[in-house]
């Protein structure tokens, strides 16, 4: 899996004048990434698309398209719109009042499925009851519109209960899987988790499509070395994906380095 650089905004406002512009910047970053020799369905299996990128080109074709049949890479769509305040030591989904025209054109363009994100940053049952609820919740409007949601209740890799925090979210995982009518899947993007395998359940599940591994601001090589002892998890890294390429690196160097990380990548997520 593969997510198309997050936090790219942030890095490059400064640089041009106006959102335009810098969307437009942005969007030739992305364009180079799956332009690479690299980038190809043999090792990455499939990238998650800003609305921004899904409703634009690559080459001529529709972002989607192009990732599906000229790179047999399967397309999704991040489809929150953010992190509403903390309340009980979790950030859930902001509301997302257009999330149904959004799939109905998601749908339209070959999409295959959706990501949305929310935040865990203390071990509070409330809260993480909570946001397994959400992110439940707006997975089966997703799968209303004939799509396969990805449920992202992030861990702070940082918090001190971080272990703790992951019992009582695997727990309400299963509960909410529990309550899934027969016939029905889903997607998990998960932090690594501090205890190898914890997520071994869920990977099984019948109700459960796969499992991913989100890099969480560890550095490439941690996070790979961390999922690897995963059995059954596969990587979505971003930050860690990207990790060590510049706009200004020759095509020879940008591809290789692409390249390499790529290949880590997936060797990690062979286990």
């Amino acid at each position: 899996m593969l997510r198309s650089l997050v936090g790219s905004e942030m890095c490059i406002r400064d640089r041009y004048n106006g959102d335009a512009e810098m969307f437009d910047k942005i969007h030739d970053m992305r364009t180079r990434i799956v332009s690479s020799p690299a980038f190809n369905g043999d090792d990455v299996l499939g990238a998650i698309l800003f609305e921004m990128t899904m409703d634009r080109e690559f080459h001529g074709m529709p972002a989607a398209r192009f990732l599906w049949e000229k790179l047999n890479v399967v397309p999704f769509v991040k489809c929150d719109k953010g992190l509403a305040a903390e309340a009980n030591d979790v950030q859930l989904m902001k509301p997302m009042p257009q999330l149904s025209q959004l799939l109905t054109r998601a749908a339209a363009t070959g999409v295959f499925g959706t990501k949305m994100r929310s935040l865990i940053k203390q071990a509070n049952p409330a809260g993480i009851k909570a946001i397994v609820a959400q992110q439940f919740e707006v997975g089966k409007q997703i799968l209303a519109h004939g799509l396969c949601p990805i449920l992202e209740p992030e861990v702070d890799i940082n918090s001190a209960t971080k272990g703790e925090a992951e019992a009582l979210l695997y727990s309400a995982i299963v509960d909410g899987l529990n309550q899934l009518p027969e016939g029905q899947q889903i997607m998990l993007k998960l932090t690594i988790p501090s205890v190898d395998n914890l997520y071994k359940g869920l990977v099984d599940h019948p109700k459960v499509l796969k499992v991913v591994a989100l890099s969480g601001g560890y550095s490439r090589e941690e996070a790979n070395r961390r999922l690897a002892r995963q059995n059954g998890m596969v990587a979505s890294f971003s930050r860690a994906l990207t990790e060590g390429l510049n706009v200004k690196m020759s095509a020879a160097d940008y591809n290789g380095m692409l390249s390499q990380s790529i290949r880590s990548i997936h060797q990690a997520s062979s286990t």
